[in-house]
């Protein structure tokens, strides 16, 4: 009885692990909220990376983080580095493109808890005297993150906290606005 059940138990982990292997071997969570507030409000937001941190759901989730930034304040060649033995782990995050008032592009290398590497962006659409927004992230999995994708949803996981931080950014690119 108990060859039958490791058998079972085995070709159960073999199947799971071939089902893995044909998971998307890319992400995208895309999220999008429009604002009372012109592109210019928002842009100062999400061009500066030290403000980026004061609406960054997944840094708030996080006290253990240490943050250190290089290169110029604001704009492309901004680089963030974090480190943190909580959830956040270690990672860099720097701005790759920024075209005022309508796209700044973010490259993410993550090192720890899991090696990886993603594509960030916030866009902005002027919408008669409001500004659609939407955040971006994409990039690759490697075969560990098509083997959780089994049992977590990368979308719901993430979307989560990019509806929490455009929620923040809202509320602050507004209250910017009315200065």
């Amino acid at each position: 009885m108990i060859i039958k059940i490791l058998i079972a138990v085995a070709i159960l982990l073999v199947v799971i692990a071939i089902v893995a292997a044909f998971q998307s071997s890319t992400y995208r969570v895309v999220r999008t909220a429009t604002f009372s507030a012109p592109p210019a409000s928002v842009f100062a937001q999400s061009n500066d990376l030290r403000k980026y941190q004061t609406w960054n759901p997944f840094g708030k989730s996080d006290p253990e983080a240490v943050y250190v930034y290089e290169g110029p304040a604001t704009g492309v060649g901004s680089i963030l580095k974090w480190s943190s033995t909580g959830q956040t782990g270690e990672g860099t995050m720097s701005i790759v493109e920024s075209r005022l008032n309508e796209v700044v592009r973010y490259r993410l290398i993550f090192i720890k808890p899991m090696a990886g590497a993603g594509d960030m962006a916030l866009t902005l659409q002027t919408q008669g005297n409001q500004t659609l927004v939407t955040w971006t992230m994409a990039g690759d999995k490697n075969y560990l993150a098509k083997l959780m994708g089994l049992f977590m949803n990368m979308d719901k996981m993430m979307g989560g906290a990019f509806e929490r931080g455009l929620a923040e950014l809202k509320t602050i690119a507004e209250k910017e606005a009315q200065r």
